[in-house]
């Protein structure tokens, strides 16, 4: 066989290797686009921040939610946090989060998926076929905020107000939001609904509270 024949077979191969394994640049993220309107904060490219990432967007914006502790929502291709909050603060939470939930920690390449093996979710690299369990950070604070469910009562201290007017509080790790109140005022709240770490209750006992 000619040595013409040997390189033929080695371009073929090297035409047929995954474009991971043949770009080692460093992974890096769109450049965030951050507008602050008055207490909100708005990134305007969220989607495309998540579309490189390749992570379901409700995911990322669920930890990004319970990292700064604000509520927010996506509207579209951007994500609204109902916080002021500087591109410093955003571009760390992000960061934490790509390094939790996408980096591969061997081969330091973002081609991964998750999995989930019982209760534990494993990160699975698609490059050299790596994996580890995903170990989320835990807050300094105590854990038993796992233990709200719809029905407790608990007492808040409405700190803030959101988008639609509903007051809004915090218990533990959650957002509570609370139509009817006012900011200032502490009330006992029944949970009716919990999604994420937001919580939705309605006003048993006022206590006027200012």
């Amino acid at each position: 066989m000619t040595d013409d024949y040997y390189v033929s077979l080695l371009d073929r191969a090297k035409n047929c290797l995954p474009e991971t394994i043949e770009n080692h640049e460093r992974f890096s993220l769109p450049e965030m686009d951050v507008l602050q309107e008055g207490k909100i904060t708005v990134i305007r490219n969220f989607i495309d921040i998540t579309d490189r990432l390749r992570r379901d967007p409700q995911h990322v914006l669920q930890y990004l939610l319970r990292e700064l502790g604000t509520p927010g929502n996506i509207e579209g291709r951007r994500s609204v946090l109902k916080a002021k909050l500087s591109i410093t603060q955003i571009s760390e939470r992000i960061q934490e989060y790509t390094d939790m939930f996408v980096i591969c920690s061997e081969c330091g390449l973002p081609d991964t998926h998750m999995l989930k093996e019982g209760r534990t979710h494993v990160l699975e690299c698609e490059a050299c076929g790596a994996r580890r369990p995903i170990n989320a950070r835990k807050s300094s604070k105590s854990d038993t905020s796992s233990d709200l469910r719809a029905g407790d009562v608990i007492e808040v201290l409405i700190h803030d107000m959101g988008k639609k007017g509903d007051g809004v509080g915090k218990y533990q790790s959650y957002l509570v939001v609370v139509p009817g109140t006012v900011k200032g005022t502490r009330v006992k709240v029944k949970i009716t609904n919990i999604s994420g770490t937001t919580a939705f209750g309605s006003v048993t006992q006022d206590e006027t509270t200012r």
